[in-house]
């Protein structure tokens, strides 16, 4: 069911339980995902694979996958210069972090860069805030700082023992920011009727491009590296099922609920990521791990109960969030 645009505009509609449910599922997964995706990056550094190649060919592979699955569905997939710009921007604000994580792993490990992702939720809300986007609430600033804090205890602990990453850790901190960024711009010049795979086929298309002239300039000639070996193919082909899956349900959850309660995954990747860099990966696990859940379980739990009273509508929607999201899906 549509309601008009005026509608929207004018009031936020209450979240019925079933959008909580999808909207909480995926979070989860995007949370998990996206910490998977940097488990991928690791190994493929492992393996001699040109980093910066290994993510702009995992994008633009990712790219054609959400355009075929756009095609099957029978999605509007209209290019026009709106649509364009978003796509390079959205790309630019993604690719960017994105490279800066890839190019760091070897240095400051995969889970520390995941403990990054705790970040993002702060600075998202604070700008969705004074854009006036989000009014301010207690519970949900209690809920952020409460997940923020926990990113915080796990990256004091990592940064304590990196010895001479030190350059490193500061460029990964500042990795949220370009992120928040991100999330607030895709929000409000998110295209109207737009369909959200589409948007992230041309995001990922955008992130390619971006990458293309770092990719010259960094590593000319070494796209025969993707191919030195069976491992680091089937790496590739992994990390494009990954890309599509994670960004696929990310544009949903966006358009589900918003930039600020999107950044949530970050909290959910701090965590994942963590247990998965030293279960899978074997680093060493940081000390204070169950302290830094904790929070962060909590904080999730009370920006949960908080989101229950508001929920940001797309601009330029014609729909509400829930009413796009099960027309799109």
């Amino acid at each position: 069911m549509s309601v008009s645009r005026k509608s929207d505009n004018h009031r936020s509609p209450k979240p019925t339980n079933r959008t909580g449910f999808y909207a909480f599922s995926c979070l989860l997964l995007v949370g998990v995902f996206l910490s998977l995706s940097l488990v991928v990056g690791k190994l493929a550094s492992t393996a001699g694979a040109p980093l910066l190649t290994f993510l702009m060919v995992a994008m633009l592979g990712a790219s054609i996958m959400l355009c075929f699955i756009s095609v099957l569905k029978r999605h509007p997939m209209a290019l026009n210069k709106r649509m364009l710009e978003y796509g390079l921007v959205s790309g630019v604000l993604f690719a960017l972090p994105n490279a800066l994580g890839f190019l760091a792993i070897r240095h400051v490990g995969a889970g520390f860069i995941s403990l990054s992702f705790a970040f993002p939720i702060l600075i998202t809300w604070l700008l969705a805030v004074v854009l006036r986007m989000e009014r301010l609430r207690a519970l949900r600033l209690v809920g952020v700082l409460l997940g923020l804090s926990g990113g915080i205890v796990l990256a004091a602990a990592k940064s304590g023992g990196t010895g001479d990453a030190q350059a490193w850790i500061l460029l990964v901190l500042s990795m949220p920011i370009v992120i928040a960024c991100g999330n607030i711009y895709r929000t409000l010049r998110w295209p109207t009727a737009a369909s959200p795979v589409f948007l992230a086929a041309l995001m990922m298309l955008g992130g390619a491009i971006t990458l293309l002239p770092f990719v010259l300039f960094l590593e000319a000639g070494q796209v025969e590296g993707l191919f030195i070996s069976s491992q680091a193919m089937g790496l590739l082909a992994l990390e494009v099922a990954v890309f599509t899956i994670l960004y696929l349900f990310y544009f949903l959850l966006q358009q589900l609920a918003g930039p600020v309660y999107l950044s949530q995954i970050g909290t959910v990747a701090a965590l994942s990521g963590t247990l998965l860099a030293v279960f899978v990966l074997g680093e060493v696990a940081p000390p204070n791990l169950g302290l830094a859940g904790v929070l962060v379980a909590i904080g999730i739990v009370l920006f949960q109960r908080g989101a229950k009273e508001h929920t940001t509508p797309l601009p330029n929607s014609s729909a509400t969030p829930l009413t796009n999201v099960e027309k799109h899906a």
